[in-house]
């Protein structure tokens, strides 16, 4: 199945856990670093640095472009690290989540409670990934590296479903 961001509710709800699916459009880098900075902001009452409304987020730090290349090696990073930070993001408006690996029993009530779609990909394929970005821009944080956060398009980006809008899960629980 392919899709395209910003994604749709009406989109997300006909996806099931276990659904290989392409997407198509922008994602949103954030990491352990640029999620604390984010959630300072909330808990500093400042407007959040930019829209997260319909935005699918990607736990991953790109490396730098190696030459004729849009992006490096570009792998998910273990998504559970990011659970403490989910909730606010979600209260944003974000509808998809990508990394890798199990969630905790609170990503599935909220998926099924926000409409919202937890996606995995192939952790270890980094380089492999890096072929289904087209462009890259970089948002904020430049002084955090890797971790900075950047706007990807991508284009077939392969994902599966992990977490549907159920709160059915591909792991075991």
């Amino acid at each position: 199945m392919e899709i395209t961001t910003p994604l749709r509710e009406k989109d997300l709800l006909k996806l099931k856990a276990g659904d290989k699916v392409s997407l198509t459009g922008e994602i949103i880098t954030l990491r352990d670093a640029t999620h604390k900075r984010i959630i300072e902001y909330l808990r500093d009452e400042k407007e959040p640095p930019f829209d997260f409304k319909g935005k699918v987020v990607y736990y991953c730090g790109p490396t730098p472009a190696p030459p004729g290349r849009v992006i490096g090696a570009c792998g998910p990073t273990t998504s559970a690290r990011m659970d403490m930070y989910t909730l606010p993001l979600l209260n944003l408006g974000i509808k998809g989540m990508i990394g890798k690996g199990r969630r905790n029993e609170k990503i599935r009530e909220w998926a099924k409670e926000f409409k919202v779609v937890y996606f995995v990909t192939v952790g270890g394929a980094g380089a492999y990934l890096s072929q289904f970005v087209k462009d890259k821009e970089l948002l904020l944080f430049p002084e955090l590296g890797p971790e900075a956060v950047w706007k990807l398009k991508v284009e077939r980006f392969p994902l599966w479903v992990a977490i549907d809008t159920e709160g059915r899960s591909i792991f075991t629980w």
